[in-house]
């Protein structure tokens, strides 16, 4: 990036930092209006590497130049373990990294964020024009689903594994509902999970809606390899400009009206700290000038866990999956395979032997594995800088496992996944149990829980929107103590979904982008 590249861009309109799945979708609504000039800010590359479309590599492409690989904070309740956070660093963020599952969410989970923000626009409702705008579902224009939008919604037949067929069925025989996808407003059920696929290979945010004719716009500009440093303020309540560093590791400033973070859970607060806006003591630590005290910023955070352990060796060998290998996750009540509502924990199918780096897994192909985990984990836990600079690392710390109702619930969900794993309808797959091992006492469940657990890649809440006096960002998006300066991605969800989160974050850009374009 020269400094001419930054001088033609200094009156734009709108400036997105962050290309990922919440920016790349703004880029391209917002630059729909030819007099706003759009300015896409992305820290990494164009995506090139053609495993991102191959649904079965994705495990494979964590820890490659394209992913931050964050690292957490040793985890007490994990048996002290480093967690590592695939994030996407390119355009399309980590929208070309995850598992491509696509589920809106419960419609109680949407209604916690309307109790939260007293804002009806973000509750099942009112966020359903935005899914139906983002997708291309098969069975869309019911009224339920979206057609013809930029987000393809695949539902496997013939490519799904007949072990996960086989565990769909233990599944309905238990009494848990036959479903047709997770995205109705009913969780509860078993179903092959909806992905983000056409013909075969992934689409990533980028791919739906920064195409040829979005990117030729003449009023969007898209910077790639230009990280945001630092937001500056005129001195009263708004930002005057952001200090952004380019490949060649000269700041510059740019200006623009409104400022919107799309950064993601991670980024976009420790963007705010570094500029001086955040917890007095967390600036004051990490040598950063306190300008705005906003206590909660970097606070609230939450991830999905799912226990990777509950594992089978095959009586006959299970061909690759011709999917993502998580083919089917069953979603339900803990203790209870017939009861309705809001799911609490959930099981997945898991064509291949999938467990973390603490057990050990049998060869591909003779075994499977049943995941495990909670919908919505009551453990919070917090994001710091550790330094003012772009190179100092984020100290995170996701308090996995913290509270006794987290612990009970993991302790219940493992229960349910052995029950279906044990059941009839496997039995032609199933030739033993190989994890867990027998059990004394609740204590060593515990254990083996703490060592089995890995991220589902759900990282959020950690600017999160609400109208209690303490919530960083309002049920307009807008950070409360900034008049131009806006929080779009995982970080304003005050709470987690009961399944994988990136269809609600597409949801909350495109209601975003509506109430931009009503102003104008």
């Amino acid at each position: 990036m020269t400094k001419a590249t930054i001088e033609c861009e200094r009156n734009a309109d709108v400036i997105i930092v962050g290309g990922g799945s919440a920016g790349a979708l703004l880029a391209a609504r917002l630059s729909e209006q030819p007099a706003r000039r759009v300015l896409l800010i992305e820290a990494g590359e164009e995506a090139n590497d053609p495993d991102i479309w191959n649904p079965a590599a994705w495990p494979v492409l964590q820890g490659r130049s394209y992913d931050w690989d964050y690292r957490t904070e040793p985890q007490a309740g994990t048996a002290d373990r480093v967690h590592h956070w695939a994030r996407g660093r390119l355009i399309g963020g980590s929208s070309c990294l995850h598992a491509m599952g696509y589920m809106r969410g419960h419609p109680s989970d949407f209604q916690a964020w309307v109790d939260a923000t007293g804002d009806h626009r973000w509750g099942w409702d009112g966020l359903l024009p935005a899914f139906q705008a983002i997708e291309d579902h098969p069975l869309g224009g019911n009224g339920l689903y979206g057609k013809g939008g930029p987000m393809p919604v695949h539902l496997p037949e013939d490519e799904v594994s007949p072990v996960a067929h086989a565990f769909i069925e233990a599944g309905a025989s238990l009494g848990l509902p036959r479903l047709q996808g997770h995205n109705s407003g009913q969780m509860i059920g078993v179903t092959p999970n909806s992905l983000n696929i056409r013909d075969g290979r992934r689409v990533t945010v980028a791919d739906a809606w920064l195409t040829p004719a979005v990117r030729s716009r003449a009023n969007l500009t898209v910077l790639t390899g230009t990280r945001a440093r630092r937001l500056a303020l005129d001195g009263g309540n708004r930002v005057r400009s952001l200090e952004v560093v380019g490949p060649q590791g000269t700041p510059e400033q740019v200006f623009s009206d409104q400022v919107v973070l799309c950064a993601g859970a991670l980024e976009s607060p420790a963007l705010l700290m570094r500029s001086g806006i955040g917890p007095h003591d967390v600036l004051a630590a990490a040598g950063v000038g306190c300008l705005v005290d906003l206590p909660e910023i970097g606070r609230n955070l939450q991830d999905h866990l799912l226990g990777a352990g509950n594992l089978y060796a095959a009586r006959k060998p299970v061909a690759p999956s011709r999917l993502q290998h998580s083919e089917s996750m069953a979603y339900m009540r803990a203790g209870d395979f017939t009861a309705i509502g809001q799911p609490e924990i959930v099981v997945g199918c898991g064509i291949a032997p999938i467990v973390s780096e603490c057990l050990q897994a049998p060869a591909a192909g003779t075994a499977y594995s049943l995941l495990f985990g909670i919908t919505h984990p009551t453990s919070r836990g917090s994001l710091r800088i550790s330094g003012p600079e772009l190179g100092d690392r984020l100290i995170i710390d996701p308090a996995y496992l913290q509270t006794g109702r987290d612990r009970d619930l993991f302790r219940q969900a493992l229960a349910a996944a052995r029950e279906i794993g044990h059941h009839d309808e496997l039995a032609g797959w199933r030739e033993r149990e190989l994890l867990p091992v027998s059990f004394k006492d609740k204590a060593d469940i515990d254990d083996f829980i703490a060592q089995a657990v890995i991220t589902h890649h759900h990282p959020c809440g950690t600017c999160r929107m609400g109208r209690d006096a303490d919530a960083p960002v309002d049920a307009d998006l807008r950070l409360k103590a900034l008049d131009n300066l806006f929080v779009v991605d995982a970080s304003v969800m005050p709470s987690l979904t009961a399944g994988p989160i990136h269809a609600a974050v597409l949801a909350i850009a495109e209601t975003f982008t509506r109430g931009m374009t009503a102003e104008g």
